[in-house]
């Protein structure tokens, strides 16, 4: 889980993309694919393995960023006798990677896409990802396209997913996809993704799981000026990910019927994570009454409020420790579930960024096909687990170094100027260091007062000691 996303709106001035350009040298980023890499997809591009079945009948849109062109899902909703159909088409990369090959290779030596605030390092490169294996609109693409029924309470009752032909109809953002919704414009396959997606939000309240509306962190330009601001996610981005939650349960519960496959687990939070988590809370004066579940006090919160928004940031501790359980012959692994989503689950929606989507929806289609998987699949199976952890660490070093990064260069011309903003950790071996998110900018960084403890959940006034984006992390100073 991350901690923070973040993403630019425009171009950020040069000693940000200095310091960027050096942090992808210091942590050896693949940048440039290899000349055989590229021309391996140039002509695979030309010529995937299409499957049989045609869908492209079936009007599919997207939902993304608006800026984005690595569009790995398409949906099409539409109610049936006792319920609702889901259709949802995910795009097909082992169409194009050949197995053993240059590309194969190159995405295994990668593991997912690594965004920076002024650019992505791609898992693909985008003659595929943004080209002929994106689910563009009015693209005719191949796609894994499942098919999932569900009862007039949002529960599972069938599911199938198998090769097809898929041409998305519509290219739609969040906002925009929140307008039409609350204006009673959208048509039924749009309106319905609120109805569906409240439902399996319930659904999630009942099992125990927890989704973490985590606001976003985005650097704006105007007037040529640089500044951080929050983004809070709107509803619509919680129904769109109850979707995608739904297909990776689904895809868990065929490979765990079939007894092949690989799982995304997260351990239950330690008590001493949640006592201190909840002392957290009292610091923010957040109401947590010792009978209301960690996952009820995350739902009532509201992401616009700055100390909610502080202590949300805070809640992803417990999300820590997620990792891949690979099984075979039918021996699930001990620890299967998902902490978070308080079921079996699996990453298997996003295989233009993400390595192990691409084995889980071979193993899938494999499950339904009544057939034992490709022996590709199989083989990769057991070292998938490193291969997505050694992947995940980096990604979550580089956004980490991100974030300090980008502070330090929107500071660095502050330093010395005071602040307001809310202690949100303490250190607990040294309390005189710890956390200040300040209210604007948008800023998380260390506070160190010299010697007395710092007021944890209490506004302060901070002095910045420091911040460069080449050299200095953004420091504050209590005033």
């Amino acid at each position: 889980m991350p901690r923070r996303q973040m993403h630019t709106t425009g171009a950020a001035e040069a000693p940000l993309r200095a310091a960027l350009r050096e942090l992808r040298t210091t942590l050896d980023v693949p940048e440039d694919f290899a000349p055989d890499v590229l021309a391996e997809a140039a002509a695979v591009a030309k010529g995937p393995r299409l499957p049989d079945a045609d869908a492209t009948d079936i009007p599919f849109f997207t939902i993304d960023p608006p800026t984005s062109v690595d569009l790995d899902q398409a949906m099409h909703l539409a109610r049936r006798d006792g319920g609702f159909r889901v259709h949802y088409a995910i795009a097909d990369v082992a169409a194009f990677v050949e197995p053993g090959g240059a590309l194969d290779a190159e995405a295994h030596r990668r593991v997912q896409t690594l965004y920076f605030p002024d650019e992505k390092v791609p898992l693909h490169p985008a003659v595929l990802s943004e080209g002929t294996a994106s689910l563009l609109p009015d693209q005719v693409a191949p796609a894994l396209l499942w098919r999932i029924d569900l009862d007039a309470e949002g529960r599972t009752v069938a599911t199938e997913v198998r090769r097809a032909l898929v041409r998305s109809r519509a290219k739609l953002d969040y906002e925009g996809a929140q307008r039409r919704i609350d204006t009673g414009t959208a048509e039924e396959p749009l309106a319905l993704l609120k109805d569906i997606g409240l439902l399996r939000e319930e659904l999630e309240r009942e099992r125990g799981g927890i989704s973490l509306n985590v606001p976003e962190q985005e650097i704006v330009e105007r007037d040529s000026a640089y500044s951080l601001e929050f983004r809070a996610p709107l509803p619509a981005d919680g129904w769109n990910a109850q979707i995608s939650l739904l297909t990776g349960m689904a895809a868990a519960d065929l490979m765990t019927a079939a007894g092949t496959g690989i799982l995304r687990t997260l351990p239950t939070a330690p008590d001493g994570a949640v006592a201190r988590l909840r002392r957290s809370a009292t610091a923010l004066h957040i109401d947590w009454p010792h009978h209301v579940s960690y996952a009820d006090v995350v739902r009532s919160l509201d992401p616009h409020n700055a100390r909610h928004a502080a202590f949300l940031q805070e809640c992803t501790s417990l999300l820590r420790g997620a990792g891949y359980s690979a099984f075979s012959g039918g021996r699930l692994p001990e620890h299967a579930i998902h902490a978070a989503v308080a079921d079996e689950y699996t990453h298997c929606t996003a295989p233009l960024r993400r390595l192990v989507d691409r084995y889980a929806g071979e193993l899938c289609v494999a499950a339904v096909a009544g057939r034992e998987p490709p022996e590709w699949a199989l083989a990769a199976l057991e070292g998938l687990p490193k291969e997505m952890a050694d992947g995940s660490r980096r990604a979550n070093t580089v956004e980490r170094e991100c974030v300090d990064i980008v502070e330090a260069a929107l500071l660095k011309e502050r330093v010395g100027e005071l602040f307001d903003g809310i202690v949100v950790d303490v250190n607990e071996q040294e309390p005189a260091v710890g956390t200040i998110h300040l209210e604007d900018p948008a800023v998380v960084a260390r506070v160190e007062s010299g010697g007395s403890p710092l007021p944890l959940g209490e506004r302060l006034r901070v002095r910045l000691t420091q911040a460069d984006p080449g050299s200095a992390k953004a420091l504050f100073a209590p005033a």
